[in-house]
């Protein structure tokens, strides 16, 4: 699983298929290769200040760790949007349930 870093991804991400949960927003984009899934992470200032960024994104970062190698199709890239108060409140099981339902959904 690789990271994505360069803003051209984040956009062409932002082309594919989108599933919205409670917790977060779930992006994802065929590449049409069979390279290793990306997955990147964003939170705007809307989620709070610097530390609650930084909280949200580490949640989605570990949920991301926990579930996308097993779930996640290779050849695609994955975005995980926090939102705000939700991502840094939502009880961690509850986290990994919601990525787990958005990539069934959007991998119909």
């Amino acid at each position: 699983m690789d990271i994505l870093k360069k803003r051209k991804h984040f956009l062409e991400a932002a082309r594919g298929k989108r599933e919205v949960r409670q917790s977060f927003v779930l992006q994802a984009y065929r590449r049409g290769d069979d390279a290793p899934l990306r997955v990147g992470f964003t939170c705007s200032k809307k989620v709070g200040n610097a530390v609650a960024r930084n909280r949200a994104k580490r949640r989605l970062r570990e949920i991301a760790r926990r579930v996308l190698p097993a779930e996640g199709q290779p050849g695609t890239d994955y975005v995980l949007i926090g939102r705000q108060a939700e991502t840094a409140a939502r009880p961690f099981d509850l986290l990994l349930a919601d990525l787990r339902s958005a990539l069934k959904d959007i991998s119909q």
